[in-house]
């Protein structure tokens, strides 16, 4: 059966990075239905659709910032979208995460057709981390454990989830401080924190990393990383980082010009591009 969280009603309250941050932390997890695949994941386990884009279009006007776009994103995949900028790399993500709607095509969550879902439960099963971190006026435990509290979670289930998280992510010694007197790198901390105490199946990034410090941006990757391997979150991460995606990806798409030029297996992404845009893109050829 699933559980369901209260939801915030995001339409109610307008478009912005803010509230898109604050409702995540109000979104609760539900169970999927797997749907059967062919493909095996890098664990030789069999891999499942839980993301599908067929043929999608976005238009912001006359401009097409995604266009005839297919791309299925499988259960506990790393995948990292690469590209230059206006690739329409965020766009895809808002997309996913129904900040956005398609202009055209189909969007499909366990097979099922997102036109067929209510929109905040599909959010539900989401967390997105922004480029610039967001924290509230609290510490920088409250504020972790925000989403917790609002579903009146015991008392001893947020102390030990809360208190998982600030290792984590190296906050412990941070934990009483104004979340707003951090750093950047710190903010990003415990915004990624805050996301990841509720328990996402899909986690998206978009740049998380991009105006952070090597010191802060490792802290932030191992995590991603035991969030994928150790807990099985689904991950997509949008960079510009083409190191990063060989560190951390399974999985990595390279978008230019609103499309998905090449879509694979990481190593084989890097170490044998199947097209020449995307070897281009690699060896620096293409200014981003």
């Amino acid at each position: 059966m699933h559980k369901h969280g209260r939801l915030c009603n995001r339409h109610s309250l307008g478009h912005n990075p803010l509230v898109d941050c604050i409702c995540h932390q109000y979104l609760s997890n539900c169970a999927p239905d797997k749907v059967e695949n062919q493909e095996f994941n890098l664990s030789g386990e069999a891999a499942v659709v839980f993301i599908e884009l067929r043929n999608v279009t976005k238009k912001f006007g006359a401009i097409k910032a995604v266009e005839n776009l297919d791309l299925a994103i499988h259960y506990k995949d790393f995948l990292a979208v690469v590209g230059p900028s206006g690739a329409g790399k965020s766009t895809l993500l808002r997309i996913i995460d129904c900040l956005e709607s398609p202009t055209s095509g189909d969007l499909l969550m366990d097979g099922v057709n997102y036109e067929k879902i209510d929109k905040l439960s599909i959010r539900q099963r989401i967390g997105m981390v922004f480029q610039n971190p967001v924290v509230f006026n609290t510490s920088v435990y409250n504020n972790i454990a925000y989403s917790l509290r609002f579903r009146k979670v015991p008392d001893h289930v947020e102390r030990k989830k809360v208190g998982d998280l600030l290792k984590r992510l190296q906050l412990i010694n941070l934990q009483n401080r104004k979340a707003i007197t951090l750093s950047g790198g710190e903010a990003q901390r415990v915004t990624l924190a805050r996301v990841l105490v509720y328990d996402p199946q899909l986690l998206l990034l978009d740049e998380p990393t991009a105006n952070l410090d090597p010191y802060n941006a490792s802290i932030i990757e191992e995590a991603l990383i035991e969030a994928n391997r150790e807990y099985g979150t689904t991950i997509v991460i949008v960079t510009h980082d083409i190191f990063q995606a060989k560190r951390l990806a399974n999985k990595v798409a390279f978008m230019l010009d609103g499309k998905v030029v090449e879509y694979g297996d990481a190593r084989s992404f890097f170490e044998k591009p199947s097209n020449p845009k995307t070897k281009a893109f690699i060896d620096g050829e293409i200014v981003y």
